[in-house]
């Protein structure tokens, strides 16, 4: 079967490692990340997996320093004041959302329990054109001198009005406003059906919410992968 042109292939992996203290497991790290290959153009390919790797490396180091210290000082507190240690956890898991027409798209969740009530999750996500390897910014996808944001806002809490009738209490009061002052560009990925865009944990809505999602149609936009 023929490959769609600039179609990228996918190949998912999966790192583990555990941290230990005082000879016990006290942190386990896993990751499961995309390894791309793109047969057009190698390049292309490089620039992707670098940004990748780059992300990964920065998140190890993040866990094996940071998180790992504060491992190590949740045990001793444990082992002082006499109460159950749990190990804690770090995950950083990509999902390709979108891979046709030449564009790539994937967010990336990363969950911490640092033995807390329950864990959080962080979601950052990234966008490029498979032909070159470029990274590709939102305000891309609008004709110069848009007002891209206040289109989107408008959607979102339109969106929200309706999702609010339909489960109250999903949101937290002022909404409204936290949909404005929490927008952030950089907080968006493609699907076939629309560019997504998301709210982190706490940012509109409680923790039970999650992290919040509105779907943009392309055609609101004015603007489709396969242009």
């Amino acid at each position: 079967m023929k490959r769609p042109r600039c179609t990228a292939i996918i190949n998912m992996r999966e790192f583990k490692h555990s941290f230990e203290y005082d000879g016990i497991v006290i942190l386990t790290l896993i990751i499961r990340y995309p390894r791309i290959k793109t047969p057009h153009d190698e390049s292309a390919e490089n620039n992707i997996n670098n940004m990748i790797n780059k992300q990964i490396k920065e998140y190890y180091d993040y866990v094996s320093t940071t998180l790992y210290k504060n491992a190590v000082e949740y045990y001793h507190d444990s082992q002082t004041n006499n109460f159950p240690f749990h190990v804690n956890e770090a995950i950083m898991e990509y999902n390709v959302t979108y891979n046709e027409n030449c564009f790539l798209s994937l967010y990336k969740d990363k969950y911490e329990f640092t033995g807390g009530a329950h864990g959080s999750t962080l979601r950052s996500s990234d966008t490029w054109e498979t032909c070159q390897g470029t990274y590709i910014p939102m305000y891309c996808y609008f004709y110069k001198g848009t007002n891209y944001m206040n289109l989107l806002i408008n959607e979102i809490t339109r969106q929200a009005e309706q999702n609010l009738d339909e489960n109250p209490g999903i949101y937290f009061e002022d909404y409204q406003n936290l949909i404005i002052t929490s927008f952030n560009p950089d907080s968006y990925y493609l699907t076939p059906c629309g560019m997504t865009i998301y709210y982190q944990q706490y940012d509109i809505a409680p923790y039970s919410t999650g992290i919040v999602e509105f779907t943009i149609p392309y055609g609101m936009i004015g603007w489709h992968p396969s242009c």
